[in-house]
């Protein structure tokens, strides 16, 4: 008789464990995990977005362009800090530009190359957060 108490306790009381485990896991795994896949809202886009005024440069093959951005990083505080390094990110962007063709900017795939590399090469920069995305905005090739 004895015997048959203490595993039945044993037995509720592994029941019981496993079953407040199993809670915890769900918990964890549905209220937390969210907030890290969530996308930002427009409004927490624009929030962290720094629009740079339209560059004119020349490019590696004697013509020039007239482009705009407008750069999207991951906080407030590194918005600040790109807004203060906005003399040093025209230089990129001047810089880059100085070593682009014509055909190095031409359609879908060497816009998006010039916003990869923009966003790699300002990220180098940066101390208190990163560059999520740059994006052209306006653009004239000539």
């Amino acid at each position: 008789m004895k015997n048959n108490k203490v595993i039945i306790t044993m037995l509720v009381l592994l029941l019981v464990i496993t079953l407040a485990g199993a809670g915890a896991f769900i918990y964890i795994w549905k209220f937390t995990g969210d907030e890290k896949d969530k996308e930002p809202s427009i409004e927490e886009i624009l929030e962290s977005s720094v629009e740079m005024e339209e560059i004119t440069t020349n490019l590696a093959s004697d013509n020039f362009i007239r482009i705009s951005f407008t750069i999207q990083t991951d906080s407030k505080k590194a918005k600040e800090e790109l807004e203060k390094r906005d003399f040093q990110v025209k230089n990129i962007i001047i810089q880059e530009l100085s070593e682009k063709t014509t055909e190095d900017l031409k359609g879908k795939n060497g816009q998006i190359q010039l916003e990869n590399d923009l966003k790699d090469k300002i990220n180098e920069l940066m101390q208190e957060g990163k560059v999520v995305q740059v994006y052209i905005v306006n653009s004239l090739l000539q």
